[in-house]
């Protein structure tokens, strides 16, 4: 069997490695989440940054749930590759800034001792939206979630990333450790904002004290990330033994095109990710604004009506022609909800992330997409729908995506094979569903009703709502859509 990939020595020369000591590194950077869009964006750009303008920004990552990842980067000595796919070919680069991975389940005191080691002064996350534990009707925390839940009953025993950031941040206070900065990468808007009110709202409920100081002391930037990362497969595996002569279990693959965007505010420094190409800002709501609305509401709307239509991969969707000139369609409506973008055109940005799309050495799961769903439509769908009914646009785009997403809610594909919706609601839009009839009228008033998800804006608008309703009829009970 072939060795694994444990060191950068003897490597192919196929292997792009990284042009710094790797054993000048110290822990810096605590990072929450270790899954794929990790290693395709967080890590590469430090990676990056330290070869370009040095520092000794190493990182441990930490898993709060499963093992494997931890487990295999633990194994590789933090050493992994990341695959960038596209029409010319594969390359592969191994990215190293990672020195060790934690799993909180086995030894959650391993953990909190790093979030109050002074040495660590940045803990980023990627953790997926469903992980926060916030209530979309009011903003603030979700009491019923389960790990806000037990991190409230037990706060010196956290499970959830709010309570583990709270619990950290407390012991540093108590001990004049400055604090660390939260950094959230998660496709959420206003990220950083939302992780602070989460933070605060937890500290005023356990310490009030803690809550001001955390007010008073600790920045909370928000960023916006982009690259489209598809799911590991035996493919990725393969191709990173070939490129570089070791067998990587922690391997990733992902698009030539990455962007990172970062609000410049830090409470003890940060490693110089502008030196890897991440932009440096004030604010970065436009930014992120921009590709919630046209990347992700088009990868959403694209996702499942490519799912119920049989299509795999965001790929084969995009050789659909009318499906494609949907997706450049609902940009340009995203676009029309937009306030200019600093050194962005919104039309070659819509160009570029139509090749993206298309991109035929990306294969992106419809399915993977397509999950989640109740926690994206608001930022992706709901919120610029809302907004163009409001000026008075027929926001017919948005209207598809809506029936689309509520056709896929439906759970069963069109030769009447179940799926999983994986989605943190399933139970409640089953329980919804259960004794409606299959009609596009019944099944949208019914969905229409699932509390917190859909703005007045569109449920009062008749015209909209009849409209998701047609549409939705046409999709059960044909599976397709009249585009044009």
């Amino acid at each position: 069997m072939t060795e694994r990939l444990t060191s950068l020595s003897g490597l192919a020369p196929t292997a792009k490695l990284p042009h710094y000591d790797r054993d000048a590194l110290k822990p810096g950077i605590l990072h929450l989440g270790p899954g794929a869009f990790f290693r395709a964006h967080f890590a590469p750009f430090t990676d990056g940054a330290i070869a370009a303008a040095g520092g000794d920004w190493g990182i441990e990552v930490a898993s709060l749930r499963t093992a494997d990842v931890a487990d295999h980067l633990n194994e590789q000595s933090g050493l992994y590759t990341m695959l960038v796919r596209d029409t010319a070919g594969t390359t592969a680069h191994v990215i190293a800034p990672i020195l060790r991975a934690h799993v909180a389940t086995r030894n959650p005191g391993d953990l909190l001792a790093k979030l109050e080691d002074p040495a660590i002064r940045i803990v980023s996350l990627t953790v997926t939206e469903k992980a926060y534990g916030f209530d979309s009707a009011t903003g603030g925390l979700d009491l019923k979630h389960p790990d806000i839940a037990a991190d409230l009953a037990d706060r010196h025993a956290p499970r959830g990333v709010v309570g583990y950031l709270v619990e950290g941040l407390s012991r540093r206070r108590a001990k004049g450790i400055p604090p660390f900065t939260p950094l959230s990468c998660d496709n959420l808007p206003s990220n950083g904002a939302v992780l602070k009110r989460l933070v605060l709202d937890f500290a005023e409920r356990v310490d009030p004290d803690l809550r001001q100081w955390i007010e008073d002391n600790v920045p909370f930037p928000s960023t916006m990330v982009d690259r489209i990362t598809p799911a590991s497969t035996d493919a990725t595996y393969r191709d990173a033994e070939r490129l570089t002569g070791r067998r990587d279990m922690a391997a990733i693959e992902t698009e030539p095109f990455t962007q990172w965007v970062i609000e410049d505010h830090f409470a003890n420094g940060r490693p110089d990710w502008e030196q890897a190409g991440a932009l440096m800002v004030e604010d970065v709501s436009a930014y992120e604004k921009m590709k919630l609305r046209m990347l992700n509401g088009a990868h959403s709307l694209l996702a499942y009506l490519g799912y119920i239509g049989g299509y795999e991969f965001i790929r084969d969707v995009m050789d659909d022609v009318g499906l494609a000139a949907l997706a450049r369609r609902h940009m340009n409506a995203a676009a029309a909800t937009l306030d200019p973008v600093p050194g962005i055109a919104l039309e070659a940005y819509a160009d570029e992330l139509i090749a993206r799309f298309a991109n035929k050495a990306i294969a992106h799961r419809t399915y993977q997409i397509a999950m989640d769903g109740t926690q994206k439509l608001p930022q992706r769908l709901l919120e610029p729908a809302s907004e163009a009914v409001a000026d008075g646009g027929k926001a017919e785009t948005y209207a598809i995506a809506v029936a689309a997403w509520m056709r896929y809610a439906l759970g069963a594909d069109r030769n009447g094979e179940s799926y999983e919706l994986r989605d943190p609601r399933a139970a409640e839009i089953a329980a919804l569903l259960a004794d409606v009839p299959r009609n596009g009228g019944a099944v949208s008033k019914a969905l229409f009703g699932l509390p917190g998800l859909f703005p007045a804006a569109l449920t009062d608008n008749l015209g909209w709502t009849e409209d998701v309703a047609n549409k939705l009829e046409i999709l059960i009970q044909d599976n397709r859509l009249p585009l044009f």
